[in-house]
């Protein structure tokens, strides 16, 4: 290429960047043209790296009892799963994939939440924002850990238990922190500083010993005694809620009698109760695919609508929470005691090491003794023992 200079214009050649240069000069378009050949194939993977098979799905009547649901025909994964499988399968349509992303995605929801409630509360310094700093810590483990529970469950019947296990657990610790943000935002004025808003926290702690406990305990009776394994599950997580929910209840009832002042928060905690009752419908009556079996195997069926309704109560339940401490803040200083370190945060960790101990005392049968529990899952740890 040969260039010229312009009228007022320096005999200094103009600067090319090296790209627009290559292709301009005489010959340089054939050699990069090569050049790009060449980083093809250098860069050319094989074929079954580009290709990623997702596990196979079986029919209820091709998997172990311990994994059949009720009213689910297909889309069962493999009773044998790896780690990488169970974690493909989320995204592969199986009739857990929904239970999967029910929980998963409300997870980053909550964390968003409280990342903007992090920015604009000094959850450090003030302890009158410490239960609701739990509060918030629960919301988001326990959606996290039931998306986690439900991913790696089918990796064998001993994961299986344990998976579960641990979600009961975070389960059940969810209803503590239900029970520290309602006995110091929600307590009713008449009950503030009397014996139940005193103990109200303890009280709490025991309950989720006793949720963790029966709940596990239930896995070993689902079996041989289905009926009475639901009957235990259900009355291990319904005993906490109705016990936290005790303020809120009079609250209301003093509303329906005209005894209470206007709150913002009250008609969110109605719609939390609606969609509670919902929770616990579902989960107890496994409608509407006991109706139907086959026909919601994928879609619609009661787990899934389940995992929806308490996604969407927490939603509410939070937001009334947010509400009484706002607009009850000024009266609950100067009347109540302010929440301390050892009612909230240290109530906290000493629940997680009760509930983690509970969990290893029901996970412990199943790990020193594979062969034996997978040819006999669900049979107490007591007489596992016996035998």
């Amino acid at each position: 290429m040969q260039w010229e200079p312009g009228p007022g214009e320096g005999a200094q050649a103009p600067a090319f960047d090296c790209p627009v240069w290559c292709v301009l000069c005489r010959g340089c378009r054939a050699r990069l043209r090569e050049a790009c050949q060449r980083g093809r194939g250098a860069i050319r993977l094989p074929t079954d790296m580009l290709s990623i098979k997702l596990p196979q799905l079986f029919d209820i009547h091709q998997v172990p009892k311990v994994f059949r649901e009720d009213g689910i025909i297909s889309g069962y994964r493999h009773p044998q799963s790896s780690a990488l499988d169970c974690i493909l399968s989320s995204f592969q349509m199986t009739n857990e994939t929904v239970n999967i992303w029910t929980h998963f995605l409300p997870t980053w929801y909550f964390l968003w939440r409280f990342s903007v409630l992090c920015s604009t509360l000094n959850f450090l310094s003030e302890s009158y924002t410490w239960p609701l700093l739990v509060y918030m810590l629960l919301i988001c483990v326990y959606p996290f850990t039931s998306s986690c529970a439900h991913t790696f469950s089918t990796m064998s019947p001993e994961a299986r238990h344990i998976c579960y296990f641990f979600d009961y657990g975070a389960l059940s610790l969810y209803s503590l922190g239900c029970a520290i943000t309602y006995g110091s935002y929600v307590m009713p004025d008449c009950w503030v500083n009397s014996w139940l808003h005193q103990h109200f926290v303890p009280i709490a702690i025991c309950n989720t010993l006793f949720c963790t406990s029966l709940s596990c305990y239930s896995r070993f009776l689902e079996m041989q005694f289905p009926h009475r394994s639901k009957v235990l599950r259900t009355g291990a997580f319904v005993f906490p809620f109705i016990f936290d929910n005790i303020p809120l209840f009079y609250r209301l009832l003093l509303c329906c009698g005209g005894s209470c002042c206007h709150s913002e928060a009250l008609p969110s905690h109605c719609y939390h109760l609606l969609f509670a009752f919902l929770t616990c419908f579902l989960f107890a009556s496994h409608l509407p695919e006991r109706l139907a079996p086959g026909r919601f195997d994928y879609f619609g069926h009661s787990h899934q609508l389940f995992h929806i309704c308490a996604v969407v109560g927490t939603h509410f339940q939070m937001e009334a929470v947010l509400a009484d401490m706002t607009s009850r803040r000024a009266w609950l200083i100067a009347q109540a005691a302010v929440p301390s370190f050892l009612s909230t945060l240290g109530a906290l960790a000493l629940s997680i090491i009760l509930n983690l101990g509970i969990i290893g005392i029901f996970s412990a049968p199943l790990l020193w003794d594979p062969h034996h529990s997978a040819n006999h899952p669900l049979t107490p740890p007591a007489k596992r023992k016996q035998q």
